[in-house]
């Protein structure tokens, strides 16, 4: 990651722009100043060494799921809640968990290398050695395999990648693969390979992308060293997370399994990732055509893409275990609507010790907790019930969270007011991604918190840096000029999150602080104390930020008096991914038109080797005119609904028979925006706003079911979807007016 630098006149010209007032979205204004007294008494209980304590206690070991360390962790978190007052419980489910019992990558003459598939102890990392408690360096869900073939780069894995690949004439059917890390979630690049026909694939990192080219390596800097790994999950996650096996149920002691062989999440072609002290051989013995200038990297030596007179040997086999994860819930009663939930969660399982993933999420949430009991001390409660969530089995594939989501589902549907997720935490810019009908809200409680670094509000330091990013002159620098609020991002997939939003339709966040603090130490035994407090938070005071930010999350939402819900920021959002849809699809017109007209007057471009022609390629089917008409008018619709509910919840004075009603109804409307029968080969995934995506898995896909038809030139299926899509949003703005009636 980038540093990015503010220039003095970008602060002063954010803080000048920024609104100096403080409302409060859903307290009048005696409750509003009683609420920011009440998160200042907050803010004063929070201590940085109480976060560097957590942390150090909790990354003292490996604690990966099963392990001792593991179920240590959760005792711990339980012990620390249970000390503080609130009423804990530890959820334990069981899940499938495979680890490695044989690993073994060869390259066979003429030059033949064994890879070290290992990480070394430093002297300067004191955890690092603890090899007899380390999982080896894996990708969790690779199948069994012992598979031998020619080799071949195929830059990031990505499906345009392939396209490159067959314009140069070169298959990776029967071969084994070399992806770079980056430009996509893991798990697609065996997705996509197993697809091409391969039989094998193998990740690295790039040196170029985390390594001696971004700066010195760990242990004398932040960025990966030679024999630094990776490790990770490629379970398929677009189709569903959570435990194999039990695919929309909780995985518990009882539940109904799956057999192994039935499951569609896990690939079919063996998977390691490796280090690029391991790749730069393999790399270097390649052969076939220059590699395309985008692809190549920053090893000492000439990619080539591949293949070559040696062949590679890749032994993979697995232990298949079912594994108990714990879950710990805490939660502090409320005292008005117990039955309104107000849910926050971090994970605490680890690939290694994990210091930065999750562990600086999980500190943070542990110092926020630990202030809200101070809180309680004072004789104050929340008026909704507080669930803090520490949750398991997050890095294989959300177990965890899933497993309870799928367990507690029809009392989450009915309870489940908000799901306040974070995960690792830096240094740097607040980012906040989320539940867009609550984006007026964040930008409230980012106002109200200090950035340690800059001393302006996280809120004024995220605009400015939209603002240096802008570029000079255009529309958007001077619309930025004029903005007072920042837009909060859409949720893909990745952490906890996803099975609340997505599954069930709970609102939710994604909260937490980075861009300043560089990688390299990600999923590897380097992700320790001694890492994170010299590279990542040094003094800890971003983990306090978090849990001054997520805190004054949790808080507000457990006292409004009316859900602080604006759902013209989420009709003014859809109706943008709507148009983006239709731009989409006129610059792939535009496109193809002018793509069919190069390649029938035969102009085609060179490959990274000057004597090698790219082939031609295929005649593209034009794009048709999509019928958006539908969509258009649900729109329409939901913007008239928006503006007349948000007109009515800001002059009326509801009864609190109606004000209990409307709040309920509020936070149980993003559950209309579910799709009964979910998206297109993956109905695990329901929300038709939001949805990671078939082919970028973390990334998001907005307006998902239209937006990946037209990607893969479906237009049947995206007519279909546009149909979907309007009709979900019809019936939104429908529960909305009854919303609007309801309140007047």
């Amino acid at each position: 990651m980038r540093k990015y630098v503010l220039t003095a006149s970008a602060l002063l010209l954010a803080s000048l722009t920024w609104s100096q007032t403080k409302p409060l979205a859903g307290f009048s204004e005696s409750a509003a100043k009683e609420e920011l007294a009440k998160e200042e008494q907050f803010d004063s209980y929070l201590k940085a060494s109480h976060v560097d304590s957590f942390m150090k206690i909790m990354a003292a070991h490996p604690h990966h799921v099963g392990s001792p360390a593991g179920k240590a962790v959760a005792d711990f978190i339980y012990n620390q809640f249970k000390s503080w007052g609130y009423d804990v419980q530890l959820e334990t489910f069981y899940v499938l968990f495979p680890t490695p019992k044989e690993r073994l990558l060869e390259m066979t003459g003429p030059v033949p290398y064994k890879a070290v598939l290992a990480e070394p102890p430093l002297k300067e990392d004191a955890t690092s050695g603890q090899t007899r408690e380390q999982l080896p360096t894996y990708n969790c869900w690779s199948p069994d395999g012992d598979v031998t073939g020619e080799l071949v780069f195929v830059n990031y894995g990505i499906p345009e990648d392939y396209d490159q690949l067959e314009r140069m004439g070169i298959s990776v059917k029967g071969k084994i693969v070399i992806a770079k890390y980056g430009h996509s979630w893991r798990g697609i690049k065996p997705k996509v390979a197993q697809e091409h026909g391969a039989i094998g694939c193998l990740i690295y990192s790039d040196p170029m992308d985390d390594g001696y080219f971004q700066g010195d390596v760990y242990p004398k800097g932040a960025f990966k060293n030679e024999y630094g790994v990776q490790r990770g999950s490629v379970m398929d996650m677009p189709i569903y997370p959570g435990d194999p096996l039990t695919p929309g149920i909780g995985a518990t002691k009882d539940a109904k399994r799956l057999d192994r062989k039935d499951v569609t999440t896990i690939l079919k072609i063996p998977v390691l990732p490796i280090s690029y002290h391991d790749a730069a051989p393999l790399l270097k013995a390649l052969e076939g055509p220059v590699a395309p200038a985008s692809w190549r990297g920053a090893l000492p030596f000439t990619y080539h893409v591949g293949p070559g007179k040696s062949t590679v040997h890749l032994k993979l086999a697995f232990n298949w275990d079912i594994k108990p994860i714990n879950d710990v819930i805490a939660r502090i009663p409320g005292t008005q609507w117990p039955d309104e939930w107000v849910i926050r969660g971090n994970h605490h399982d680890g690939w290694v010790n994990g210091a930065g993933d999750p562990l600086s999420g999980m500190s943070a949430m542990l110092e926020e907790a630990r202030g809200i009991s101070e809180l309680v001390k004072t004789g104050w409660k929340p008026k909704r019930t507080l669930v803090y969530c520490a949750w398991d089995g997050e890095e294989p594939g959300l177990l965890g969270s899933t497993e309870w989501v799928e367990y507690h589902a029809d009392e989450l549907r009915q309870k489940a007011v908000v799901y306040i997720n974070s995960d690792g935490n830096g240094r740097g810019f607040f980012g906040a991604e989320g539940s867009h009908a609550l984006e007026p809200f964040m930008n409230e409680v980012a106002r109200d918190v200090t950035d340690p670094e800059t001393g302006i509000s996280i809120a004024e330091r995220m605009h400015s840096r939209e603002l240096v990013n802008a570029a000079d002159g255009n529309r958007l620098k001077k619309d930025l000029l004029l903005k007072k609020t920042f837009t909060i991002g859409a949720l893909g997939s990745g952490s906890d999150f996803s099975p609340f939003l997505q599954h069930v339709g709970i609102p939710s966040f994604n909260l937490g602080f980075g861009g300043e603090d560089p990688g390299g130490e990600y999923h590897s035994i380097y992700d320790s104390y001694d890492d994170y407090r010299k590279w990542k938070d040094p003094g800890f005071q971003y983990g306090v930020a978090l849990a001054k930010a997520a805190g004054r999350t949790s808080l507000r939402m457990a006292d409004a008096t009316l859900l602080p819900f604006d759902f013209r920021s989420l009709y003014k959002t859809v109706n943008g991914y709507a148009t983006e849809l239709t731009n989409l699809l006129d610059q792939m017109r535009e496109n193809t038109a002018l793509s069919n007209e190069l390649i029938k007057e035969k102009h085609y471009v060179y490959a990274g080797d000057p004597t090698v022609t790219l082939l031609p390629p295929p005649i593209k089917e034009e794009v048709p005119y999509l019928d958006f008409s539908p969509l258009q008018n649900a729109l329409r619709s939901l913007e008239k609904a928006t503006n007349r509910l948000a007109d009515t919840l800001g002059k009326e004075k509801l009864t609190s028979n109606a004000s209990d009603a409307v709040n309920q109804a509020l936070y149980r409307a993003e559950q209309q925006l579910l799709s009964d029968n979910g998206l297109p080969r993956r109905a695990w995934y329901r929300h038709t706003i939001y949805a990671p995506g078939f082919y970028t898995g973390y990334g998001v896909k907005t307006l998902p079911g239209i937006r990946e038809a037209i990607e893969q030139r479906n237009w049947k299926e995206a007519q279909e979807q546009i149909g979907i899509a309007a009709a979900v949003l019809q019936k939104f703005a429908d529960y909305l007016t009854g919303v609007w009636k309801m309140g007047s």
